[in-house]
């Protein structure tokens, strides 16, 4: 039987035993029967004639509902599920790639090539066209050359965001298929 108050930061609003400070509680046995309204103090008699823990599992409710467990078996399938919500959990990284106004058609086809396998391998592909000095001047080249990625990738990856005038930068966005 476990003496501890509250449990851990992931968990600090469940109280248990001695922590629960109110009059009276709902009760549940450890096999999932109701045993009605009782006064705390009978529900904690309870609990440790059964060598177990009184937990609070609804503060919500009025009573709140209070539960026989052993707290320690508790708290180890609270954390079993959370590892296992973290396993299926995927992660979507976002590769960004830089190309000047000024790249050479097979520079630009390399880096076509990267995207393209940055896309099959399921991440998110940032592109960005960058504009130096006075090539801010030709706005319609990044558009073309935007445009020209555009139409090279799409059977691999969707447009997620349209290409913008970002600062110094035209910048787009593609989503694997």
């Amino acid at each position: 039987m476990s003496s501890i108050g509250s449990i851990g930061k992931d968990n600090k609003d469940i109280n248990i035993n001695e922590k629960i400070k109110v009059k009276e509680v709902r009760v549940i046995d450890e096999n999932g029967k109701q045993l009605g309204i009782l006064p705390t103090a009978e529900a904690m008699r309870m609990a440790k004639e059964h060598e177990l823990d009184l937990v609070e599992v609804s503060l919500k409710t009025n009573p709140p509902v209070c539960k026989i467990m052993d707290f320690g078996k508790f708290k180890y399938q609270l954390a079993k599920k959370a590892h296992e919500a973290r396993k299926k959990q995927t992660v979507i990284q976002v590769k960004e790639i830089k190309l000047g106004l000024k790249i050479e058609e097979h520079d630009l086809m390399f880096k076509i090539k990267h995207i393209r396998e940055f896309l099959d391998d399921g991440c998110k592909v940032k592109i960005v066209v960058m504009f130096k000095g006075r090539e801010v001047l030709h706005v319609d080249m990044g558009e073309k050359l935007a445009h020209k990625i555009i139409d090279s990738i799409k059977d691999v990856g969707e447009l997620e965001q349209k290409p913008k005038f970002d600062g110094r930068n035209i910048v787009m966005i593609f989503a694997p298929l």
